[in-house]
């Protein structure tokens, strides 16, 4: 546990939280930011930063509870569909340093966009940038 870490706070019950599901390696609850409704945190009970430091078990069991919300999501909320998100670094949006997964509802009229827009790659480019992850 981070003594700083708002989540390992969750975890410890010292900070409040609206949690959904649990087991003995993961907890879920609401978000208090949410991008839709229903926008579910899904966290290891272990601090570790992100997914590169978490271990496979918690990871295997942050996954598993993740992808029975998702369904409960879809299910009980009518959701049209659901993101599942993983920040790491804070360029890439993270702003807890507790592995989490985002479960975010998706409505046909919900306002969120990709954040990108997928256009036609250049394939030497991409072949080259596979070579290097091979």
């Amino acid at each position: 546990m981070s003594e700083n870490c708002i989540f390992c706070g969750i975890v410890a019950g010292t900070i409040p939280s609206t949690q959904v599901a649990s087991d003995d390696r993961a907890i879920a609850f609401m978000d208090i930011n949410p991008a839709t409704r229903g926008h579910l945190l899904v966290i290891p009970r272990t601090h570790s930063t992100d997914l590169r430091e978490a271990s496979a078990e918690d990871l295997t069991a942050a996954t598993l509870l993740a992808q029975s919300l998702v369904g409960r999501v879809i299910e009980r909320l009518d959701a049209d569909g659901a993101n599942l998100l993983s920040c790491i670094g804070a360029d890439a949006w993270q702003s807890v340093f507790h592995t989490h997964l985002h479960v975010i509802p998706r409505y046909k009229d919900d306002p969120l966009q990709l954040p990108w827009h997928p256009t036609a790659g250049d394939l030497e480019e991409i072949n080259a940038t596979a070579a290097k992850l091979t």
